[in-house]
Protein backbone atom coordinates (compact mmCIF):
# COMPACT_ATOMS: atom_id res chain seq x y z
CA UNK A 1 0.00 0.00 0.00
CA UNK A 2 1.55 3.29 -1.45
CA UNK A 3 1.61 6.14 1.56
CA UNK A 4 0.34 9.45 0.66
CA UNK A 5 -0.20 12.75 2.31
CA UNK A 6 -2.14 15.02 0.29
CA UNK A 7 -3.72 18.49 1.73
CA UNK A 8 -7.35 19.15 0.98
CA UNK A 9 -7.92 21.44 -1.78
CA UNK A 10 -10.09 23.64 -0.15
CA UNK A 11 -7.50 24.40 2.48
CA UNK A 12 -5.18 25.26 -0.29
CA UNK A 13 -7.00 27.25 -1.94
CA UNK A 14 -8.95 29.37 1.27
CA UNK A 15 -5.49 29.81 2.11
CA UNK A 16 -4.13 31.66 -0.95
CA UNK A 17 -7.76 33.46 -1.55
CA UNK A 18 -7.35 36.39 0.86
CA UNK A 19 -9.33 39.79 0.44
CA UNK A 20 -7.39 42.88 0.30
CA UNK A 21 -7.23 45.22 3.22
CA UNK A 22 -7.95 48.29 1.46
CA UNK A 23 -9.91 46.79 -1.81
CA UNK A 24 -12.24 48.88 -3.79
CA UNK A 25 -15.28 48.46 -4.55
CA UNK A 26 -16.43 49.13 -8.74
CA UNK A 27 -18.34 51.99 -7.98
CA UNK A 28 -15.48 53.07 -6.08
CA UNK A 29 -12.93 52.66 -9.13
CA UNK A 30 -15.70 54.19 -11.57
CA UNK A 31 -16.13 57.54 -9.64
CA UNK A 32 -12.44 57.92 -9.33
CA UNK A 33 -12.05 57.26 -13.15
CA UNK A 34 -14.29 59.99 -13.88
CA UNK A 35 -12.21 62.59 -11.68
CA UNK A 36 -8.97 61.12 -13.52
CA UNK A 37 -9.47 59.78 -16.75
CA UNK A 38 -7.95 61.40 -19.67
CA UNK A 39 -10.18 60.81 -22.08
CA UNK A 40 -13.47 61.25 -20.10
CA UNK A 41 -12.34 64.73 -18.86
CA UNK A 42 -11.70 65.23 -22.48
CA UNK A 43 -15.10 64.33 -23.48
CA UNK A 44 -16.47 66.92 -20.84
CA UNK A 45 -14.41 69.78 -21.41
CA UNK A 46 -15.38 69.51 -24.96
CA UNK A 47 -19.33 69.22 -24.08
CA UNK A 48 -18.93 72.35 -21.84
CA UNK A 49 -17.20 74.00 -25.10
CA UNK A 50 -19.79 72.75 -27.60
CA UNK A 51 -22.63 74.21 -24.78
CA UNK A 52 -21.11 77.68 -25.12
CA UNK A 53 -20.82 77.80 -28.70
CA UNK A 54 -24.82 76.23 -28.95
CA UNK A 55 -25.68 79.77 -26.65
CA UNK A 56 -23.48 82.05 -29.21
CA UNK A 57 -26.18 80.93 -31.96
CA UNK A 58 -28.87 82.38 -30.22
CA UNK A 59 -26.96 85.80 -30.33
CA UNK A 60 -28.36 86.60 -33.57
CA UNK A 61 -32.19 86.55 -32.71
CA UNK A 62 -31.31 88.72 -30.09
CA UNK A 63 -31.06 92.90 -29.88
CA UNK A 64 -27.65 94.40 -30.17
CA UNK A 65 -26.14 97.82 -28.63
CA UNK A 66 -23.38 99.58 -29.25
CA UNK A 67 -21.61 102.99 -28.11
CA UNK A 68 -19.78 104.86 -29.97
CA UNK A 69 -17.58 108.12 -28.46
CA UNK A 70 -15.39 110.53 -30.41
CA UNK A 71 -13.58 114.11 -30.06
CA UNK A 72 -11.89 116.19 -32.08
CA UNK A 73 -9.78 119.58 -31.76
CA UNK A 74 -8.93 121.75 -34.15
CA UNK A 75 -6.16 125.04 -33.39
CA UNK A 76 -6.75 127.93 -36.17
CA UNK A 77 -3.91 130.82 -36.38
CA UNK A 78 -3.60 133.59 -39.35
CA UNK A 79 -1.62 136.88 -39.70
CA UNK A 80 -4.98 138.39 -40.62
CA UNK A 81 -7.56 138.40 -37.29
CA UNK A 82 -10.25 137.90 -39.33
CA UNK A 83 -9.35 134.23 -39.95
CA UNK A 84 -7.29 133.68 -36.24
CA UNK A 85 -9.99 131.18 -34.66
CA UNK A 86 -7.58 129.77 -32.22
CA UNK A 87 -8.62 127.12 -30.93
CA UNK A 88 -12.07 124.94 -31.56
CA UNK A 89 -13.64 120.94 -31.07
CA UNK A 90 -16.47 118.75 -30.80
CA UNK A 91 -17.42 115.80 -28.54
CA UNK A 92 -20.12 113.21 -29.75
CA UNK A 93 -21.57 109.91 -28.15
CA UNK A 94 -24.09 107.91 -29.83
CA UNK A 95 -25.99 104.63 -28.82
CA UNK A 96 -27.14 102.62 -31.11
CA UNK A 97 -29.73 99.55 -30.94
CA UNK A 98 -31.17 96.93 -33.05
CA UNK A 99 -33.14 94.36 -33.35
CA UNK A 100 -33.91 92.14 -35.68
CA UNK A 101 -37.50 91.62 -36.53
CA UNK A 102 -37.71 89.12 -39.75
CA UNK A 103 -34.63 86.88 -40.44
CA UNK A 104 -35.63 82.93 -40.99
CA UNK A 105 -31.48 82.48 -41.24
CA UNK A 106 -31.24 83.51 -37.96
CA UNK A 107 -33.99 81.56 -36.50
CA UNK A 108 -32.54 78.64 -37.89
CA UNK A 109 -29.04 79.19 -36.69
CA UNK A 110 -31.09 79.88 -33.16
CA UNK A 111 -32.28 76.12 -33.66
CA UNK A 112 -29.91 75.10 -34.34
CA UNK A 113 -27.69 76.23 -31.58
CA UNK A 114 -30.38 73.93 -29.42
CA UNK A 115 -29.89 71.05 -31.33
CA UNK A 116 -26.37 71.69 -30.82
CA UNK A 117 -26.66 71.26 -26.77
CA UNK A 118 -28.94 68.38 -27.23
CA UNK A 119 -26.32 66.34 -29.58
CA UNK A 120 -23.37 67.66 -27.50
CA UNK A 121 -25.37 65.51 -24.37
CA UNK A 122 -26.00 62.57 -26.37
CA UNK A 123 -21.66 63.10 -26.73
CA UNK A 124 -21.21 63.16 -23.07
CA UNK A 125 -23.47 60.71 -22.55
CA UNK A 126 -21.98 58.10 -24.94
CA UNK A 127 -18.66 59.11 -23.43
CA UNK A 128 -19.67 58.40 -19.74
CA UNK A 129 -21.03 54.70 -20.35
CA UNK A 130 -17.33 53.79 -21.93
CA UNK A 131 -15.97 54.53 -19.19
CA UNK A 132 -18.23 52.48 -16.96
CA UNK A 133 -17.57 49.92 -19.46
CA UNK A 134 -13.73 50.16 -19.85
CA UNK A 135 -13.47 50.46 -15.82
CA UNK A 136 -15.61 47.87 -15.46
CA UNK A 137 -13.33 45.65 -17.81
CA UNK A 138 -10.25 46.66 -16.25
CA UNK A 139 -11.47 45.80 -12.91
CA UNK A 140 -12.67 41.89 -13.78
CA UNK A 141 -9.44 41.73 -15.58
CA UNK A 142 -7.48 42.06 -12.73
CA UNK A 143 -9.88 39.90 -10.83
CA UNK A 144 -9.36 37.35 -13.76
CA UNK A 145 -5.92 37.56 -13.54
CA UNK A 146 -5.77 36.93 -9.98
CA UNK A 147 -8.11 34.30 -10.10
CA UNK A 148 -5.74 32.04 -12.36
CA UNK A 149 -2.47 33.45 -10.41
CA UNK A 150 -4.34 31.86 -7.21
CA UNK A 151 -5.10 28.73 -9.03
CA UNK A 152 -1.96 28.33 -10.47
CA UNK A 153 -0.31 28.33 -6.85
CA UNK A 154 -2.96 26.44 -5.49
CA UNK A 155 -1.73 23.19 -8.58
CA UNK A 156 1.45 24.22 -7.64
CA UNK A 157 1.08 23.08 -4.03
CA UNK A 158 -1.02 20.28 -5.04
CA UNK A 159 1.67 18.82 -7.65
CA UNK A 160 4.60 19.71 -5.06
CA UNK A 161 2.62 16.96 -2.97
CA UNK A 162 2.51 15.02 -5.66
CA UNK A 163 5.87 15.19 -6.15
CA UNK A 164 7.33 14.56 -2.53
CA UNK A 165 4.91 11.28 -2.34
CA UNK A 166 6.08 10.12 -5.62
CA UNK A 167 9.85 10.61 -4.39
CA UNK A 168 9.19 8.80 -0.85
CA UNK A 169 7.41 6.04 -2.85
CA UNK A 170 10.59 5.42 -4.91
CA UNK A 171 12.76 5.52 -1.95
CA UNK A 172 10.67 2.59 -0.20
CA UNK A 173 10.57 1.06 -3.49
CA UNK A 174 6.89 0.94 -4.09
CA UNK A 175 7.37 3.38 -7.35
CA UNK A 176 9.27 3.92 -10.05
CA UNK A 177 11.61 6.40 -11.00
CA UNK A 178 9.12 7.33 -13.99
CA UNK A 179 6.49 8.72 -11.20
CA UNK A 180 9.11 11.02 -9.86
CA UNK A 181 10.14 12.41 -13.09
CA UNK A 182 6.70 12.93 -14.32
CA UNK A 183 5.30 15.25 -11.16
CA UNK A 184 8.84 17.38 -11.62
CA UNK A 185 8.21 17.35 -15.09
CA UNK A 186 4.54 18.90 -13.90
CA UNK A 187 6.15 20.97 -11.20
CA UNK A 188 8.34 22.51 -13.70
CA UNK A 189 5.43 23.27 -16.08
CA UNK A 190 3.28 25.02 -13.01
CA UNK A 191 6.67 26.93 -12.17
CA UNK A 192 6.75 28.63 -15.59
CA UNK A 193 2.86 29.00 -15.84
CA UNK A 194 2.95 31.11 -12.17
CA UNK A 195 5.78 33.33 -13.46
CA UNK A 196 3.50 34.18 -16.75
CA UNK A 197 0.71 34.59 -13.98
CA UNK A 198 2.41 36.91 -12.09
CA UNK A 199 3.10 39.28 -15.07
CA UNK A 200 0.05 39.13 -16.75
CA UNK A 201 -1.28 40.54 -12.96
CA UNK A 202 0.75 43.04 -12.76
CA UNK A 203 0.28 44.20 -16.09
CA UNK A 204 -3.73 44.52 -15.33
CA UNK A 205 -2.93 46.34 -12.45
CA UNK A 206 -0.97 49.08 -13.83
CA UNK A 207 -3.65 49.64 -16.58
CA UNK A 208 -5.76 50.00 -13.54
CA UNK A 209 -4.30 52.26 -11.54
CA UNK A 210 -3.63 54.15 -15.20
CA UNK A 211 -7.38 54.22 -15.90
CA UNK A 212 -8.65 55.15 -12.06
CA UNK A 213 -5.79 57.61 -10.77
CA UNK A 214 -5.41 54.98 -7.88
CA UNK A 215 -1.51 53.62 -6.87
CA UNK A 216 -2.09 49.96 -5.99
CA UNK A 217 -6.09 49.61 -6.82
CA UNK A 218 -7.49 46.16 -5.30
CA UNK A 219 -10.59 45.39 -6.58
CA UNK A 220 -12.92 43.28 -4.06
CA UNK A 221 -13.37 40.03 -5.75
CA UNK A 222 -16.84 38.09 -6.15
CA UNK A 223 -18.32 36.85 -3.27
CA UNK A 224 -18.94 33.02 -4.00
CA UNK A 225 -21.56 31.27 -4.64
CA UNK A 226 -22.60 33.85 -6.92
CA UNK A 227 -26.00 33.61 -8.28
CA UNK A 228 -25.55 35.50 -11.49
CA UNK A 229 -28.96 37.29 -12.50
CA UNK A 230 -30.21 36.17 -15.79
CA UNK A 231 -31.18 38.82 -18.69
CA UNK A 232 -34.03 40.99 -18.19
CA UNK A 233 -36.33 41.24 -20.34
CA UNK A 234 -35.25 38.34 -21.65
CA UNK A 235 -36.42 39.27 -25.42
CA UNK A 236 -33.67 40.33 -27.43
CA UNK A 237 -36.02 42.51 -29.78
CA UNK A 238 -37.42 44.32 -26.57
CA UNK A 239 -33.66 45.15 -26.13
CA UNK A 240 -33.64 46.95 -29.84
CA UNK A 241 -36.83 48.86 -29.99
CA UNK A 242 -35.45 50.33 -26.49
CA UNK A 243 -32.19 51.05 -28.32
CA UNK A 244 -34.25 53.15 -30.77
CA UNK A 245 -35.30 55.32 -28.10
CA UNK A 246 -32.35 56.04 -26.18
CA UNK A 247 -28.95 55.45 -27.83
CA UNK A 248 -26.17 58.40 -28.40
CA UNK A 249 -25.60 57.12 -31.63
CA UNK A 250 -28.96 57.18 -33.04
CA UNK A 251 -29.93 60.29 -31.31
CA UNK A 252 -27.06 62.00 -32.66
CA UNK A 253 -28.00 61.18 -35.74
CA UNK A 254 -31.36 62.02 -35.70
CA UNK A 255 -30.34 65.30 -34.40
CA UNK A 256 -27.93 65.34 -37.52
CA UNK A 257 -30.91 65.26 -39.92
CA UNK A 258 -32.69 67.80 -38.11
CA UNK A 259 -30.17 70.45 -38.06
CA UNK A 260 -29.25 69.00 -42.03
CA UNK A 261 -32.99 70.02 -42.81
CA UNK A 262 -32.08 73.68 -40.93
CA UNK A 263 -29.52 73.85 -43.00
CA UNK A 264 -31.96 74.03 -46.08
CA UNK A 265 -34.30 76.16 -44.75
CA UNK A 266 -31.33 79.15 -43.88
CA UNK A 267 -30.00 78.25 -47.88
CA UNK A 268 -33.61 79.42 -48.56
CA UNK A 269 -33.93 82.19 -46.94
CA UNK A 270 -31.60 84.03 -49.34
CA UNK A 271 -34.44 84.30 -51.38
CA UNK A 272 -36.24 85.84 -48.43
CA UNK A 273 -36.72 89.33 -47.47
CA UNK A 274 -35.19 90.65 -44.16
CA UNK A 275 -36.43 93.02 -41.54
CA UNK A 276 -34.97 95.10 -38.76
CA UNK A 277 -35.78 97.49 -36.06
CA UNK A 278 -32.90 99.93 -35.61
CA UNK A 279 -33.00 103.07 -32.89
CA UNK A 280 -30.09 105.67 -32.41
CA UNK A 281 -29.47 108.71 -29.96
CA UNK A 282 -26.70 111.22 -30.58
CA UNK A 283 -25.25 113.71 -28.47
CA UNK A 284 -22.70 115.84 -29.94
CA UNK A 285 -21.26 119.07 -28.02
CA UNK A 286 -19.75 122.04 -30.23
CA UNK A 287 -17.07 124.39 -28.56
CA UNK A 288 -17.69 126.68 -31.63
CA UNK A 289 -17.08 126.21 -35.55
CA UNK A 290 -14.68 128.03 -38.06
CA UNK A 291 -17.61 129.89 -39.28
CA UNK A 292 -19.35 129.72 -35.77
CA UNK A 293 -17.49 130.99 -32.60
CA UNK A 294 -20.23 130.34 -30.21
CA UNK A 295 -20.74 126.77 -28.70
CA UNK A 296 -23.74 124.88 -29.21
CA UNK A 297 -24.96 121.34 -28.41
CA UNK A 298 -27.10 118.95 -30.76
CA UNK A 299 -29.25 116.06 -29.72
CA UNK A 300 -30.40 113.38 -32.53
CA UNK A 301 -32.51 110.70 -32.18
CA UNK A 302 -33.58 108.38 -34.63
CA UNK A 303 -35.91 104.66 -35.18
CA UNK A 304 -36.43 103.38 -38.16
CA UNK A 305 -37.31 99.56 -40.46
CA UNK A 306 -34.15 98.33 -42.49
CA UNK A 307 -35.75 96.23 -45.33
CA UNK A 308 -33.83 94.37 -47.95
CA UNK A 309 -34.96 91.34 -50.59
CA UNK A 310 -32.84 89.85 -52.26
CA UNK A 311 -33.26 89.90 -56.18
CA UNK A 312 -30.91 87.87 -57.88
CA UNK A 313 -27.21 86.81 -56.45
CA UNK A 314 -25.95 84.61 -59.53
CA UNK A 315 -27.61 81.41 -59.02
CA UNK A 316 -25.68 80.80 -55.18
CA UNK A 317 -28.71 80.71 -53.47
CA UNK A 318 -30.55 78.06 -55.56
CA UNK A 319 -27.15 75.86 -55.97
CA UNK A 320 -26.81 76.41 -52.43
CA UNK A 321 -30.50 74.95 -51.93
CA UNK A 322 -29.88 72.10 -53.49
CA UNK A 323 -26.24 71.22 -51.76
CA UNK A 324 -28.11 70.78 -48.44
CA UNK A 325 -30.93 68.70 -50.18
CA UNK A 326 -27.90 66.68 -50.88
CA UNK A 327 -26.52 66.85 -47.47
CA UNK A 328 -30.20 65.96 -45.61
CA UNK A 329 -30.10 62.78 -47.98
CA UNK A 330 -26.62 62.05 -46.55
CA UNK A 331 -28.36 62.69 -42.60
CA UNK A 332 -31.35 60.06 -43.63
CA UNK A 333 -28.82 57.27 -44.42
CA UNK A 334 -26.38 58.38 -41.91
CA UNK A 335 -29.46 57.76 -39.49
CA UNK A 336 -30.57 54.45 -40.96
CA UNK A 337 -27.21 53.34 -40.58
CA UNK A 338 -26.82 53.90 -37.49
CA UNK A 339 -30.13 52.38 -36.27
CA UNK A 340 -28.87 49.07 -38.09
CA UNK A 341 -25.48 49.27 -36.17
CA UNK A 342 -26.83 49.42 -32.75
CA UNK A 343 -29.60 46.90 -33.32
CA UNK A 344 -26.95 44.33 -34.99
CA UNK A 345 -24.73 45.72 -32.03
CA UNK A 346 -27.67 44.73 -29.88
CA UNK A 347 -28.48 41.17 -31.09
CA UNK A 348 -24.75 40.42 -31.05
CA UNK A 349 -24.65 41.50 -27.10
CA UNK A 350 -27.79 40.18 -25.63
CA UNK A 351 -26.74 37.06 -27.51
CA UNK A 352 -23.36 36.86 -26.39
CA UNK A 353 -24.76 37.23 -22.25
CA UNK A 354 -26.92 34.05 -23.61
CA UNK A 355 -24.39 31.88 -24.20
CA UNK A 356 -22.08 33.17 -21.66
CA UNK A 357 -24.81 31.86 -18.83
CA UNK A 358 -25.25 28.85 -20.45
CA UNK A 359 -21.28 28.45 -20.42
CA UNK A 360 -21.29 29.04 -16.61
CA UNK A 361 -23.85 26.81 -15.60
CA UNK A 362 -21.67 24.11 -18.20
CA UNK A 363 -18.81 25.10 -16.58
CA UNK A 364 -20.21 24.91 -12.85
CA UNK A 365 -20.87 21.26 -14.27
CA UNK A 366 -17.60 20.35 -15.04
CA UNK A 367 -16.10 21.77 -11.90
CA UNK A 368 -18.38 19.42 -9.79
CA UNK A 369 -17.41 16.29 -12.73
CA UNK A 370 -13.92 17.54 -12.63
CA UNK A 371 -13.22 17.97 -8.78
CA UNK A 372 -15.36 13.97 -8.60
CA UNK A 373 -12.98 12.43 -11.00
CA UNK A 374 -9.96 14.00 -9.62
CA UNK A 375 -10.77 12.16 -6.00
CA UNK A 376 -11.80 8.72 -7.56
CA UNK A 377 -8.08 8.94 -9.09
CA UNK A 378 -6.72 9.83 -5.89
CA UNK A 379 -8.25 6.99 -4.55
CA UNK A 380 -7.13 4.99 -7.51
CA UNK A 381 -3.87 6.13 -7.00
CA UNK A 382 -3.56 4.98 -3.25
CA UNK A 383 -5.01 1.33 -3.90
CA UNK A 384 -2.68 0.86 -6.75
CA UNK A 385 -5.08 1.02 -10.34
CA UNK A 386 -4.01 4.78 -11.18
CA UNK A 387 -0.60 5.80 -11.54
CA UNK A 388 1.03 9.66 -10.84
CA UNK A 389 0.58 11.49 -14.31
CA UNK A 390 -3.68 10.09 -13.92
CA UNK A 391 -3.26 12.30 -10.79
CA UNK A 392 -1.57 14.94 -12.66
CA UNK A 393 -4.11 15.10 -15.24
CA UNK A 394 -6.74 15.52 -13.15
CA UNK A 395 -5.60 17.91 -10.99
CA UNK A 396 -4.39 20.30 -14.03
CA UNK A 397 -8.10 19.33 -15.76
CA UNK A 398 -9.54 20.90 -12.34
CA UNK A 399 -8.14 23.98 -11.85
CA UNK A 400 -8.01 24.59 -15.71
CA UNK A 401 -11.80 24.35 -15.39
CA UNK A 402 -12.03 26.61 -12.10
CA UNK A 403 -10.10 29.15 -14.04
CA UNK A 404 -12.51 29.42 -17.15
CA UNK A 405 -15.46 29.55 -14.84
CA UNK A 406 -14.23 32.19 -13.28
CA UNK A 407 -13.63 33.92 -16.26
CA UNK A 408 -17.09 33.22 -17.59
CA UNK A 409 -18.60 34.20 -14.62
CA UNK A 410 -16.84 37.96 -14.72
CA UNK A 411 -17.51 37.79 -18.87
CA UNK A 412 -21.09 37.47 -18.45
CA UNK A 413 -21.21 40.22 -15.75
CA UNK A 414 -19.20 42.59 -17.98
CA UNK A 415 -21.51 41.25 -20.77
CA UNK A 416 -24.28 42.31 -19.32
CA UNK A 417 -23.05 46.32 -18.79
CA UNK A 418 -22.08 46.20 -22.89
CA UNK A 419 -25.37 44.79 -23.07
CA UNK A 420 -27.07 47.93 -21.99
CA UNK A 421 -23.74 49.72 -23.65
CA UNK A 422 -25.44 48.62 -26.65
CA UNK A 423 -28.60 49.53 -26.76
CA UNK A 424 -27.91 52.71 -25.10
CA UNK A 425 -29.34 52.04 -21.07
CA UNK A 426 -26.25 52.10 -19.58
CA UNK A 427 -25.82 53.94 -16.37
CA UNK A 428 -23.88 54.42 -13.22
CA UNK A 429 -26.76 53.17 -11.04
CA UNK A 430 -26.20 49.67 -12.94
CA UNK A 431 -22.96 49.26 -11.43
CA UNK A 432 -25.01 48.80 -7.57
CA UNK A 433 -26.48 45.59 -9.28
CA UNK A 434 -22.77 44.77 -9.67
CA UNK A 435 -21.63 46.04 -6.10
CA UNK A 436 -24.19 43.57 -4.04
CA UNK A 437 -22.30 40.55 -5.86
CA UNK A 438 -19.00 41.64 -4.60
CA UNK A 439 -17.50 40.60 -1.05
CA UNK A 440 -18.21 43.55 1.46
Amino acid sequence: MKTIRLIPLSLAIGAIFTLPVRAQSLVDLYESARGFDAGYQSAKALYEANLAKAEQAQAAVLPSVGLAMGANRTNISSDTAAFNRGSYGSQSATVSASQPLYRPFNSASAEQGKKSIEVSQAQLLSADQDLIVRVSQAYFEVLASADSLNFVKAQKAAVAEQLASAKRNFEVGTATITDTREAQARFDLVLAQEIAAENDLRVKKIALDQLTGKVGAEPKPILLPVAIPAIAPDDVNRWVSQSEEVHPSIKQAQLGLEVAQLETQKAQAGHKPTLDLIGSYNVTNNNGAATVASDYRANVAAINLSFNLPLFAGFATQNRIKETLALEDKSRADLEAARRGVAQATRTAFFGVQSGLGQVKALEAAEASSQSALDATKLGYQVGVRINIDVLNSQSLLFDTKAKLAKARYDVVLGSLKLRQANGTLKSDDLSAINALLAK
